[in-house]
């Protein structure tokens, strides 16, 4: 098993819009190795969320090649893609991303009931990671029951259901009031610790850098030496 979870070589992508043609990614590479919380970080329109998607395989580089835990992300087809975003790719999002009529445990369960597990292994690892994420005794609360840093560490929580070795988050503290949000980056910082895993955050917040291992800046799609 390589060290290396992700290989970035010349990726670019473009958009084309009416006033021409959009360079949002241009020539990135770059790597990381495995147990590595990696923050990404740069101005609105400096191409974060671009890059974070063509990693994650929500979207395709017009340029260069992207591997993930040695799968050609960049050249796979849909239904290669979708087994690796269920298996491989934990997606944690500014916007949490849950589903309202669901409780804590049912939206984390999501991801473990579209893999096939067992009812009863399921339940057991629900609760296991809404304790990992402090959440214990929320289970049963649907979102709007619960504040805006318990919503994300659902999130997170659900990110990490089929125990993937690359967590994705983009921005995961941007909705959240600093307090809130230097706790959220305690607990990434803690999971990457504990169990090994790789986490690609791209953020604005000062305070996530410091606890990177590296920092990835881009500006103008490009990256920064």
């Amino acid at each position: 098993m390589s060290d290396v979870l992700i290989r970035a070589a010349g990726v670019g992508r473009d958009y084309g819009t009416g006033g021409g043609v959009v360079h949002a990614v241009r020539d990135v590479s770059f790597e990381t190795g495995r147990g590595e919380l990696v923050a990404v970080r740069g101005r609105s329109g400096a191409g974060k969320t671009t890059l974070l998607n063509i990693v994650g395989g929500l979207d395709k580089p017009t340029r260069g090649s992207v591997e993930v835990d040695g799968h050609d992300v960049s050249g796979a087809g849909e239904d290669a893609l979708l087994k690796l975003r269920r298996s491989t790719i934990g997606f944690v999002f500014q916007s949490f991303g849950l589903i309202p009529i669901l409780s804590a445990a049912e939206n984390v369960s999501v991801p473990l009931r579209l893999a096939g597990f067992d009812p009863s292994a399921r339940a057991e690892r629900v609760a296991l990671l809404l304790e990992l994420v402090g959440l214990g005794g929320q289970a049963n609360q649907r979102p709007f029951e619960l504040s805006g840093g318990q919503q994300q560490r659902v999130a997170v929580a659900r990110a990490l259901a089929n125990d993937p070795p690359l967590l994705i988050a983009d921005e995961p503290t941007g909705q959240l009031d600093s307090d809130t949000g230097r706790a959220i980056m305690d607990l990434l910082r803690a999971l990457v610790d504990a169990r090994g895993m790789t986490a690609l955050v791209a953020t604005h917040d000062a305070t996530l850098m410091d606890r990177a291992d590296r920092v990835l800046t881009l500006r103008d799609g490009r990256l920064e030496a």
